[in-house]
């Protein structure tokens, strides 16, 4: 039997088969990288929770800061020194610093409620002033973040009537501004005894006007996103009902609450609210509430993207 031999078209058609489905793979392959790779201002950062057991802590604060170094944030930002069961002293405290100064990226350090404001000495009096004035002493000696790598920042200690507040900052990266502020959880330490409340009421007199300055910065500057870090969980995020705030007792977030409510409806960006409530074992997320978004920690470290110009500013990255 003679082979009929195929015409010139039908080859090229044939041989051009196998060719066309590589690049479809090939392009598939680069559609997909393009979708995994950071686009144009695209940056991760990492925040790191404290909430873990009262053992271990070096343990758990090391391995944090190792997986988040792996994934090569711009930054990283520590929501507390220590949990609520290890002790208050200046040996843990030191060794902390050390741990969080071995970071391969910048550290911005916030101290938390339990590093500072459950504190008592062995009469078993409280000594938060004591301790939060020594946790200034060792880690704010420069106006840097911790890390081997360092960021500059904005601490309200720079200017002379705030000198003694230098856990307040905030900077800039990728038109996005980052604040810290020191409202420790457990009310904001908030006292309930009979005469003045000094370090509620001094501290409060910082942060408000901290706050303003950096709405003011966000609104002047015509940034498109603020995340707000704090310890405790203010529940700006969250319409409260008149009588029910009646009440309730008296409540140290009323007026952080109030400033960020009021500065947020006027400020046409997204708002992040960051704090360290203990949550359940549920994968962290974020709720919002108009240009208001809400993300408790917990005890993990979580990642967020920041993509410019999308409508979801905000981005948790998952494994």
């Amino acid at each position: 039997m003679v082979a009929t031999a195929l015409p010139a078209a039908a080859v090229l058609s044939a041989s051009a088969v196998p060719q066309a489905k590589a690049a479809q793979a090939a392009s598939a392959a680069q559609a997909h990288n393009d979708k995994a790779a950071p686009g144009k201002g695209e940056f991760t950062f990492v925040l790191l929770g404290h909430n873990f057991g009262k053992d271990g802590g070096d343990a758990e604060v090391r391995r944090m800061l190792a997986e988040a170094d792996r994934t090569d944030p711009a930054f990283i930002i520590a929501t507390g020194i220590k949990s609520a069961g290890e002790p208050c002293t200046d040996r843990l405290y030191e060794a902390r610093r050390d741990l969080m100064n071995s970071a391969e990226h910048p550290l911005v350090l916030l101290p938390a409620g339990s590093d500072w404001a459950e504190c008592r000495n062995s009469n078993g009096k409280s000594n938060a002033t004591e301790r939060l004035n020594r946790i200034r002493e060792l880690f704010f000696i420069e106006p840097d973040s911790l890390g081997t790598c360092k960021l500059a920042l904005n601490r309200q200690s720079a200017i002379a009537k705030f000198r003694d507040y230098a856990e307040n900052t905030y900077w800039e990266q990728g038109n996005i501004l980052f604040v810290t502020i020191n409202v420790p959880a457990k009310n904001n330490h908030y006292l309930s005894e009979a005469g003045r409340n000094s370090e509620y009421e001094d501290r409060m007199v910082a942060n408000r006007a901290w706050l303003h300055r950096a709405f003011l910065t966000a609104k002047r500057k015509k940034l498109p996103g603020m995340v707000l870090v704090m310890d405790g969980d203010i529940g700006a995020h969250v319409e409260q009902g008149f009588f029910a705030r009646l009440s309730q007792k008296r409540d140290g977030f009323t007026e952080i609450r109030r400033i960020v409510r009021s500065q947020a409806d006027k400020y046409s960006g997204q708002l992040l609210l960051v704090d360290n409530r203990k949550q359940d074992k549920a994968a962290p997320a974020i709720s919002w509430n108009k240009n208001v978004g809400h993300l408790s920690l917990g005890a993990e470290w979580t990642a967020l993207r920041v993509i410019p110009g999308s409508a979801s500013l905000f981005t948790l990255e998952r494994d």
